[in-house]
């Protein structure tokens, strides 16, 4: 016999969008114009200011750890951050590149390479947005790890074997950068396909 008085389900409980991993979101975000003044102070030729500038860098690339770990683990995921926290990624990598560019240290093609990616997927992220959003991928995350060793060691006053070495980790970046994008472009393919079909 069917109950005439169903108990009610209880509705999931909304997470808000003013959290503390999008708080660091965001920080690392105002991060990345201090970083780049920073760079810059007397042509990027002081020691001491690179040493600030890496420090800076560093910090922000260590909140892109922490966020993901405290949204994950305290229920704290919302579809602002699965958004904003990639955005936030390639805003610092970008920083870093184009900085180091200029500066002379990291050659232009390696950076037109990787931002031209950057700038694809974020697009292809908004393309797919109301179908679903695409988890980051274990070779996405080396490719992210790749990306700010290879910067972060750059904005030092590196020089000899040492300057060297951290160009190789950068090239090293960039092929999985360009593999994990054409990847990406799969995927986004796949679920627009599988989303009008469902339609």
């Amino acid at each position: 016999m069917t109950d005439p008085h169903p108990q009610a389900q209880t509705p999931l409980p909304t997470v808000p969008v003013l959290n503390v991993a999008n708080g660091l979101t965001v920080f690392r975000i105002v991060l990345v114009p201090v970083f780049l003044v920073v760079l810059f102070v007397a042509d990027g030729t002081e020691t001491a200011w690179r040493i600030a500038a890496f420090v800076i860098f560093a910090v922000a690339a260590i909140t892109d750890q922490i966020d993901g770990r405290i949204a994950r683990s305290w229920g704290l995921v919302t579809d602002f951050g699965k958004l904003a926290d990639p955005i936030a990624d390639k805003a610092l990598i970008g920083a870093a590149l184009l900085g180091l560019s200029i500066l002379g240290v990291v050659p232009w093609w390696v950076t037109a390479v990787i931002l031209v990616r950057e700038v694809g997927v974020t697009l292809l992220r908004f393309w797919v947005v109301r179908h679903g959003v695409i988890a980051a991928s274990q070779g996405g995350k080396l490719k992210t790890l790749l990306q700010s060793v290879g910067c972060g060691l750059l904005v030092l006053p590196l020089s000899g074997v040492a300057a060297d070495m951290a160009l190789w980790i950068l090239y090293a970046a960039v092929a999985v950068t360009v593999v994990t994008g054409l990847d990406y472009v799969w995927r986004a393919t796949v679920l627009r396909r599988t989303a009008s079909v469902s339609e």
